[in-house]
């Protein structure tokens, strides 16, 4: 990804970052996350509700990483794991989904629903 790509990107606001985030799992079937040494997700607290946090490409993960997580790794995750396996521990741990933090500060964040129903609907207009 080129350097002046990441850095507009990091200059949107969160509403649009998740837009960009929406279409680009969309267009490639993947998406990023973040886990510890022994291999459990990352989850952020704010306020009284646990987030998970997931990026478009590993180039944001990687910068997040710098920040507070540096001895967290990133994880590509495809469009399968993510309904087979993430949705069903995002639901019955009642995540909320934390979309594109950046330089230490949240993201947009959403219900399980309103992402799954977001990105369903730009898998529709790509099929």
């Amino acid at each position: 990804m080129h350097i002046k790509e990441i850095e507009n990107i990091l200059k949107l606001e969160p509403f649009k970052r998740y837009e960009y985030f929406i279409k680009k799992v969309a267009d490639f079937e993947q998406l990023w996350t973040i886990i510890d040494q022994d291999g459990n997700y990352i989850i952020s607290e704010i306020d009284e509700f646990s987030l998970i946090s997931f990026w478009s490409a590993e180039e944001f993960v990687a910068l997040y990483l710098e920040k507070d997580w540096e001895d967290c790794k990133p994880i590509k995750l495809t469009l399968d794991d993510l309904k087979e396996d993430m949705f069903d521990i995002i639901n019955s741990e009642n995540y909320l989904i934390n979309v594109f933090p950046v330089n230490g500060i949240s993201g947009f964040v959403v219900s399980l629903e309103e992402f799954d129903r977001d990105l369903q609907e730009e898998l529709d207009k790509i099929e």
